[in-house]
């Protein structure tokens, strides 16, 4: 499975890939914001930025229109930043619409806001490199998100479908364990739920005696 971070954090990202197991990000205006990211200019310069941090990674960079022709004018200029860039286009009928036009002309995208196997379908259909169910938010509805990632992964394999499973909306270390276990191509996740991966109490308790022991020999 492999290792995204979800954020637009530049320090955040070096981490991750310092850490030596990031494959790639994942990012949205809303993270943009958060990072003070605004205008136009600035985001696609942070774009490229990130770019320059993860080189060999696919980097999600999202488009804000939701007409089709918004949706492709956008999506050109994002992956024209870089070869890394991944069209990142909502779960709506012009997008799925623009899904198919990026296919058909060599533009690889993420289809997000996923929330059902339906949706999926339609997304890998269209050609969609990469299909993102939102896993927390569908636990915030009181459904089972995990059990989506089962389904889709059932479905996937069965009908051959060549998109990959990326799950988002990640809240916890548990949330990345039980994506490995269902199947999940690529869990992207925040950093701080990557790092809590490295934890556990037994390991700082045994961690603790060796240097204890340790010092006998000093």
């Amino acid at each position: 499975m492999k290792f995204f971070i979800d954020t637009a954090n530049l320090a955040q990202i070096q981490e991750a890939h310092d850490l030596g197991i990031l494959d790639g990000v994942t990012t949205n205006p809303s993270l943009m914001a958060k990072e003070g990211i605004k205008g136009h200019d600035a985001v696609m310069k942070h774009y490229v930025d990130i770019c320059n941090i993860v080189t060999n990674g696919d980097i999600s960079a999202e488009v804000v229109s939701t007409d089709f022709d918004g949706i492709i004018a956008e999506g050109k200029k994002l992956a024209a930043l870089h070869k890394n860039i991944v069209v990142k286009v909502p779960m709506i009928k012009d997008g799925v619409k623009a899904i198919k036009w990026f296919t058909d002309n060599g533009i690889r995208t993420n289809c997000t806001l996923v929330f059902s196997a339906g949706q999926a379908i339609l997304a890998a259909k269209a050609g969609a490199a990469y299909i993102s169910p939102f896993i927390g938010r569908v636990d915030d509805t009181g459904w089972d998100g995990m059990e989506l990632i089962h389904q889709l992964r059932q479905i996937f394999t069965m009908q051959g479908f060549k998109s990959e499973i990326l799950a988002a909306s990640i809240r916890n270390s548990m949330h990345i364990i039980k994506c490995a276990e269902a199947g999940a191509d690529v869990c992207t996740c925040p950093l701080d739920s990557i790092l809590g991966l490295l934890k556990h109490p037994l390991t700082d308790i045994g961690l603790a005696k060796f240097l204890e022991d340790a010092k006998k020999f000093a």
